[in-house]
């Protein structure tokens, strides 16, 4: 594979770069660059982590070395979202489950590794280098970074404007390239492109996707039952819960289209299938996509039911659950330990 068609496999689908130029100078210049995700251990996985589970899979094809970071100590950081005694249990969850997610979707993991973030970010330079850039940082520069991604309300805790701080030097101790995440990470991103300099540390390349839209529009969160399908819902409830999500005629804030471009379709491309969404002969007849810019194209041309693709995608969701619920069989107490009821 070529640099050109490495670059258009991280490119694909992502809503923004900082910055290309730098992405195509670290293919040609590496055959091998690092990179990673971090995932604060907060709530249950939903299916909205299929989006960045699928770029994972794209930088391992481009022949990256990927990390996972499981953040644990920053999902305590954002307003104790996980309580202390929970984190290494959440931390099991997460390890557990995204590896069933990337066992669904069939991605190789061979350069792919796992990390925790208490293993590395209690060392003492790593410490220090905290203390650092908190002391070239105002806390309305820190609260701005984060505030699409912490929750601060009215009284903010402390630990939440350090919540950027730790992000941007997880750059440099995990010795990656390449940052990942989504959208509404950008101002953390570009705050470790600022900052890293300052401590004579290089900018890393920012690469982000959209955010899943919520059944109910807006974001799909794991906060908000009704805006997701978690990842062990059964295939009942995933149907239920589809067929009564938002779907207007339109692409704005209409999650069951963006879970089909981000996801679906790009499933079926790499593994040479189309989507079949299945008809009555009165209304049509089934009907096969191959590209989802044609499948778009004709359901805001009203020439496919909202029904008839709710019912395509409850039944390739559930497709993609299944192996995940087999894997996840007997893990019940794991569960149930990271997240008491």
């Amino acid at each position: 594979m070529d640099t050109e068609e490495r670059f258009k496999l991280v490119k694909r689908n992502t809503q923004e770069i900082l910055i290309e130029v730098e992405l195509k100078k670290l293919l040609e210049e590496k055959k091998q660059p690092r990179g990673y995700i971090g995932l604060a251990t907060t709530g249950k996985i939903h299916i909205g982590y299929f989006i960045p589970m699928m770029k994972v899979g794209d930088f391992l094809k481009a022949g990256f070395k990927f990390t996972i970071l499981l953040a644990d100590i920053h999902a305590h950081l954002d307003d104790q979202k996980t309580p202390f005694e929970l984190l290494d249990y959440r931390v099991k969850y997460y390890r557990e489950i995204i590896s069933a997610m990337i066992s669904s979707l069939g991605v190789s993991t061979q350069n792919l590794e796992f990390k925790k973030g208490s293993d590395f970010q209690l060392e003492k330079n790593y410490t220090l280098d905290v203390y650092r850039l908190a002391a070239l940082n105002t806390f309305d520069r820190c609260k701005r970074a984060a505030a699409e991604v912490v929750r601060f309300g009215e009284n903010p805790k402390l630990s939440g404007f350090l919540y950027p701080i730790l992000q941007a030097l997880d750059e440099q101790y995990l010795d990656v390239d390449v940052q990942y995440g989504g959208i509404d990470q950008r101002k953390i991103l570009a705050f470790a492109r600022e900052n890293l300099p300052r401590l004579g540390y290089r900018a890393r390349v920012e690469v982000m996707t959209p955010m899943l839209p919520g059944l109910r529009g807006a974001k799909m969160s794991s906060s908000v039952e009704s805006s997701k399908i978690d990842l062990l819902d059964s295939p009942e409830k995933v149907k239920e819960k589809i067929n009564a999500a938002h779907c207007p005629i339109a692409v704005e804030e209409n999650g069951i289209l963006a879970f089909l471009k981000y996801v679906i379709m790009v499933h079926k491309n790499d593994n040479g299938q189309k989507l079949v969404i299945s008809r009555p002969e009165k209304f049509g007849g089934d009907v096969a996509y191959d590209n989802y810019e044609n499948l778009e194209h004709d359901y805001l041309a009203k020439k496919v039911h909202p029904t008839d693709l709710k019912n395509a995608v409850a039944e390739e969701v559930n497709k993609l659950l299944g192996p995940i619920r087999q894997q996840m069989k007997g893990k019940e107490k794991l569960i149930n330990d990271a997240f008491p009821s």
